[in-house]
């Protein structure tokens, strides 16, 4: 009882943490409760080494103590909201609230008095209305009302003391807030008329639509045809949130010809390309930071990352001309042009990825047209690192390749148990699913699917072999279990092995029955019963490939207890057994080699409430640290 109280309490205590009522105010939380050790309202900051710029912490961060890859520094600050008092440990007083005075004549006065004053001719120049610009500049830096931090809440607008125009409030993940992109840096600074809150950078009056810095920016041409011919315009110029990270005129030219006027002509495709540069909130550039990912309009995501002092996307785009604000959005302008999986083809998805030895096997085999073509198809494309465990392409390379592309566009979501997938070579695939793994015959995907214009690309993580046979014909072919078929005839189960199955066998090489005992060996063979019931402890009713092995799987045999199963360095082990050959398919099954006769283990029980513990620890780092 007393374990499951301390369970109970340490999943309150990261639910407390990890899920505030917004990302603002869990992030605030974590900064207080880092902070607290130095008193009441305290919160931990940390700075960017360098620069000056301070964020709230998150747990990420916190432990990493990097931002954007950058070192940072620990420094503890009053919460928003909180001053210190003399004499008094941390921030225990609530800032005073004041009523601002609306008479425009009198707030002129107090400029003069507090923040014109030490240049007389600026001074002279805002009463005088001759330097008007600055004048509605600052004006544009007011409302007239008072407003606290509380009141600047996400999504909210002011109209401004310059013509009404609005400054809009955003609240992010990371702790920040900004006002028209600019950060709002400190916060509820009364005074005796008003309140002050200190932002980062000068802003500016925000009067067109995004579009309209799309359609008036030569170095944005290329990007405006497009957005004409895909039919975004009007989306552009609507009310909304957007983010467009705008590719300039050179980004274009960086793609290769042929690539880019395929997508140029093909709707589908420009329409997707442009949607991965549109976000579907409002995201000004210092509310970006590295390992966010950013959810496009094409429905999938952008991922941030730093390259030195420059913020990059998907690892190359870099961010170069920040925060155009739109009234609908913001514009960032980058260097290169991000294309989605959804506008490529299968031979473009496998180029620059993990994937390129197969690929070019594929084109070597005469069929790079179905990579390149329009055919709805799905590609199994083993990873570069089944190319490096001595594997060898023996035998009709074509043929074989041909069985590794399905003729149909699919998802791994859409596959289930039992499956069966026809070939572009005329044979039928199983898919199997486990608790840890999807596999198709003895290839397992290991990656996201990568699905194309056309088709789609499954990675797996090893060169597919066709079953070939019933597990008898596998066993008679190969010349390591001529002892293992005399004993299955011996036994009377050769009818079993030829039937329709499923069937997972852990055979027995000669070696295997070698090293037994002569006498016991020879007692084996001579007892068809006896021998029957060790040849079944090796068999099961169902079909386990070597992916579908985690670090403890259970499998009844045919007879006896069930077999414990587990992989070690890419080897699975059965009763501490390791297999020296996986995946020997066949039409009813799959053979393992193993080098030893399977024995039964000693039973035993081991869960104990460390592993609990264990539980609520990883909880705690998935839910605050991912």
């Amino acid at each position: 009882m007393q374990h499951l109280t301390l369970l109970t309490l340490s999943l309150t205590l990261i639910a407390t943490i990890c899920f505030a009522k917004s990302p603002y105010q869990s992030v605030l939380q974590h900064s207080r409760i880092r902070g607290r050790q130095h008193g009441p309202n305290v919160c931990a900051m940390q700075k960017i080494q360098g620069t000056d710029k301070k964020y709230f912490t998150n747990c990420k961060q916190w432990y990493h103590r990097k931002i954007c890859g950058k070192p940072t520094v620990i420094s503890y600050e009053c919460c928003p909201g909180y001053e210190k008092l003399p004499g008094e440990k941390g921030c225990p007083a609530g800032k005073k609230k004041s009523t601002l005075l609306r008479d425009t004549r009198r707030e002129r006065e107090n400029w003069k008095s507090s923040i014109i004053h030490p240049n007389p001719e600026i001074l002279d120049a805002l009463v005088s209305n001759v330097n008007i610009e600055l004048l509605n500049a600052l004006h544009y830096h007011m409302v007239n009302r008072r407003l606290t931090s509380e009141d600047l809440k996400h999504g909210s607008a002011f109209p401004s003391m310059y013509q009404d125009f609005n400054l809009h409030i955003h609240h992010y993940p990371n702790g920040i807030v900004t006002v028209n992109c600019a950060r709002l840096v400190k916060t509820d600074q009364h005074a005796t008329n008003g309140i002050v809150h200190v932002v980062d950078r000068v802003i500016t009056a925000v009067t067109n639509d995004v579009h309209t810095f799309i359609d008036t920016d030569d170095d944005l041409e290329t990007l405006r045809n497009a957005v004409a011919a895909a039919g975004l315009t009007q989306m552009l110029e609507s009310d909304g949130h957007y983010t467009v990270f705008a590719p300039t005129n050179e980004a274009f030219e960086k793609i290769p010809p042929e690539m880019l006027n395929r997508i140029l002509g093909d709707p589908v495709a420009l329409k997707d390309l442009l949607n991965y540069h549109i976000l579907k909130n409002m995201q000004c550039a210092e509310s970006i930071t590295s390992g966010t990912p950013l959810e496009t309009l094409q429905g999938t995501v952008l991922e941030v990352g730093c390259d030195g002092a420059d913020m990059t996307l998907n690892g190359k785009a870099i961010i170069q001309k920040k925060d155009q604000l739109g009234t609908n959005g913001v514009v960032h302008y980058i260097n290169e042009l991000l294309i989605p999986d959804s506008a490529k083809t299968l031979l473009e998805l496998a180029q620059g990825s993990a994937v390129t030895t197969a690929t070019k096997l594929f084109v070597d085999a005469g069929l790079g047209s179905h990579l390149s073509g329009s055919e709805a198809l799905t590609i199994l494309t083993p990873q570069n690192e089944a190319f490096k465990e001595g594997v060898t392409m023996t035998g009709d390379l074509k043929k074989l390749l041909k069985n590794h592309i399905l003729k149909e566009q699919l998802s791994s979501g859409s596959l289930y148990y039992g499956q069966e997938l026809e070939t572009l070579g005329g044979i039928k695939l199983r898919v199997f699913v486990y608790r840890n793994s999807l596999c198709i015959e003895n290839s397992c995907i290991v990656a996201h699917d990568k699905i194309g214009r056309f088709g789609s690309m499954f990675t797996v993580d090893k060169v597919l072999t066709p079953p070939m046979g019933t597990i008898m014909d596998v066993l008679k072919a190969d010349n390591r279990f001529s002892l293992l078929v005399g004993a299955i005839q011996t036994a009377g189960l050769t009818e079993l092995m030829n039937q329709a199955g499923p069937h997972t066998v852990f055979a027995p090489t000669n070696d295997a029955f070698s090293a037994l005992p002569k006498a016991d060996l020879n007692k084996l063979m001579s007892n068809p019963k006896e021998l029957a019931s060790v040849l079944k402890y090796h068999m099961a009713k169902e079909i386990l490939v070597s992916g579908g092995v985690g670090s403890h799987t259970r499998l009844k045999p045919l007879q006896g207890d069930k077999l414990e199963l587990n992989m070690r360095n890419q080897t699975v082990y059965i009763n501490k057994v390791p297999v020296v050959e996986a995946d020997l398919m066949a039409t009813n099954g799959v053979v393992h080699a193993v080098g030893a006769i399977i024995k039964p283990l000693r039973k035993s029980n081991r869960f104990t409430v460390e592993v609990m513990a264990s539980s609520v620890l990883i909880l705690f780092h998935f839910f605050c640290c991912h």
